[in-house]
């Protein structure tokens, strides 16, 4: 399949990544916030724990920090990928391929990094509901980043 065949099927992965990567963005800034609001108090003399970690949170487990900093970067990078897809699709050209491809591209090396550590808190097995929901729509998110990506290049060289 090539030429406008494919065209479909990216609008399709475009906008279903979109409303996934907005998810994990939600999820992943409400753990945020959370870590934020109940993470380590620090008392007036300004001591510190003894195993202080500034990524730590309080829901989850040891690699939780690292997923969810990674997880919203992946999100936000994926989501304003979104925007170069979107022109990329209402041109079809393969002038606007390169920046299409190469901003999925990057959004989707950023979800696998963050599904490794989705892979990894998994593994821990210590964590509530809401992570083990981010962690299945990163998982996801890997795979249909890449079918977008196949789909995107789907545009026929002018003749």
């Amino acid at each position: 399949m090539a030429g406008e065949q494919m065209k479909p099927v990216a609008s399709l992965l475009l906008v279903l990544n979109f409303c996934m990567y907005v998810i994990v963005l939600g999820i992943g800034g409400w753990a945020m916030n959370r870590a934020i609001d109940h993470g380590f108090e620090i008392g007036p003399d300004f001591n510190l724990p003894a195993h202080f970690s500034p990524i730590y949170f309080p829901m989850g487990n040891a690699a939780t920090g690292f997923f969810v900093t990674f997880a919203l970067l992946a999100g936000v990078v994926g989501a304003a990928s979104t925007i170069s897809g979107l022109t990329h699709i209402r041109s079809w050209t393969v002038g606007s391929l390169p920046a299409a491809a190469m901003a999925a591209t990057i959004a989707w090396t950023l979800t696998v990094l963050a599904m490794g550590f989705a892979w990894k808190e998994i593994e821990f097995q210590v964590r509530n509901a809401k992570l083990r929901t981010m962690e299945a729509f990163l998982i996801i998110l890997s795979v249909t980043q890449l079918l977008y990506i196949a789909a995107v290049h789907g545009v026929k060289k002018p003749t």
